[in-house]
């Protein structure tokens, strides 16, 4: 019986891990490897072989846990993927739009390396195209949380609500090998308790051996209040100006969480009437899901339902799918909010805005979400006077500004609390999905304060569970 870890490992991206047992072995997670030093990766062949896996269990669909499961179709994976129903609705808009990008990025690249008369690093192919996403979806098999599956006789499975995003969850595995069964929690990405929208997350008493995440393990999030406050004092200072909110943004969860709290600002009449743009395809389509999710809703989300106030709608809002409306708002003159994907200022359409606006001192670019290393948005979110997009260099003159209660992730003081509920101590606990400081800082605290036997494992390291 043994894990072997081939992502997210002393970094934040490509969440991705394999269990063994009984002649069995599963994948947890297949996520895209995003910090730029380490994206090859993405295109290495799986360490695994594909056809030998026999399932795929996904914690959440954020495309550092889901981004790499089209290739790894594509490589001959044929077993089923089991997710949460709102993460089976919600992994058909990712995938077919992180192809989509590939091919973007691709012809984008293509054109700027003929131009520059020189050769990319990566081979100048998509990573998977929509045809391996589409046959990638037909293997998903949706279920409810506290739903127990028997994946065959060395694997079961249970799925708890994580509190991270809609349809996040938490695994717990049983392991039977040789008449020994052994109790493997995932945490999967940790939520934050008392977060509009969704719930909080789960709370376990008994695991043999623990995967857990780091990602806040060095540090607790920053209390400067209330983020209704926050977001008001940055809006309109910023407006104040005659500027743009430009917003990077996580099509789920956070462009949703963003849209609860502008929404009550506009209702309760504290920002001006002015445009407030949710540029992206994906974002729109996944709201639309929340829309329909409503049974996995908290219950003061639920109050505001039932009140004169829907969180997911307000005067002033304008869903954006269309390229040529994206490319328009450059054209718009005065205050505006524009929240775009992606989240890391990555790809996607946040990218174009940043190229108009950055060079302004009227503007601001607020950041409600974390930056992995080496991604634009933690270039600009360091205070580098310039940055490079799309091959060209921009003088940073707007302000930038972030606002951390938007994590999405428990900060140090919560994964303490979550590990702390498990009575006994597990057997023994792995550190992951966090930078080497981070991942590193909690495994010493862990150890020092709680006894714990813990470990920060390398990329492609194997660890027995016997």
């Amino acid at each position: 019986m043994k894990i072997t870890f081939l992502g997210a490992n002393q970094q934040v991206t490509g969440s991705r891990y394999c269990l063994e047992a009984g002649g069995s072995k599963i994948m947890i997670d297949c996520g895209l490897v995003q910090e730029r030093e380490f994206v090859s990766r993405n295109w290495d062949p799986c360490p695994v072989p594909p056809n030998e896996v026999d399932a795929l269990l996904l914690t959440h669909i954020h495309i550092d846990h889901c981004g790499l499961i089209p290739k790894l179709v594509h490589d001959g994976f044929k077993g089923p993927i089991h997710a949460t129903h709102p993460s089976v609705a919600l992994v058909k808009i990712m995938l077919l739009d992180s192809a989509r990008i590939q091919k973007e990025d691709v012809d984008y690249k293509k054109k700027r390396h003929r131009k520059e008369k020189r050769k990319g690093k990566h081979p100048e192919v998509p990573l998977y195209t929509e045809r391996d996403a589409e046959e990638a979806l037909t293997l998903f098999r949706g279920l409810d949380y506290a739903q127990t599956i028997k994946i065959n006789d060395a694997f079961s499975v249970t799925f708890h609500e994580a509190g991270h995003i809609l349809g996040s969850a938490m695994l717990e595995i049983e392991a039977r090998e040789n008449g020994q069964t052994r109790q493997i929690l995932f945490s999967g990405d940790i939520g934050q308790w008392d977060k509009p929208i969704i719930r909080d997350p789960s709370l376990f008493e008994q695991a043999d051996y623990v995967i857990m995440e780091s990602t806040y393990g060095d540090k607790d999030h920053i209390d400067a209040g209330e983020i209704e406050e926050q977001l008001f004092k940055i809006i309109t200072d910023t407006f104040s100006r005659g500027g743009k909110v430009l917003i990077p943004t996580f099509a789920v969860e956070r462009a949703q969480e963003l849209m609860y709290y502008i929404g009550r600002l506009v209702h309760n009449d504290r920002i001006p009437d002015v445009p407030v743009y949710l540029d992206s395809p994906m974002a729109v389509d996944v709201t639309d899901i929340f829309r329909k999710s409503r049974r996995y809703y908290d219950e003061k989300t639920w109050d505001l339902i039932n009140s004169d106030e829907p969180p997911l709608r307000f005067h002033g809002l304008r869903m954006v799918r269309q390229a040529k409306d994206s490319k328009n708002i450059k054209n718009l003159k005065g205050p505006c909010i524009i929240m775009a994907t992606s989240g890391m200022c990555t790809a996607g359409r946040i990218k174009h805005h940043l190229k108009n606006n950055i060079g302004s001192s009227n503007c601001t670019v607020l950041f409600v979400g974390y930056q992995g290393r080496s991604t634009l948005g933690r270039v600009i979110q360091s205070g580098k006077p310039e940055v490079r997009i799309h091959g060209q260099k921009y003088h940073v003159k707007a302000k930038v500004e972030q606002i951390h209660g938007f994590s999405g992730h428990a900060d140090r003081s919560g994964l303490l609390r979550w590990l702390g509920n498990l009575k006994p101590n597990p057997r023994h606990v792995f550190l992951t999905h966090g930078e080497k400081e981070a991942s590193f800082d909690l495994a010493e605290t862990l150890k020092r304060d709680s006894g714990l036997s813990v470990s920060v494992p390398e990329y492609l390291e194997t660890a027995d569970l016997d």
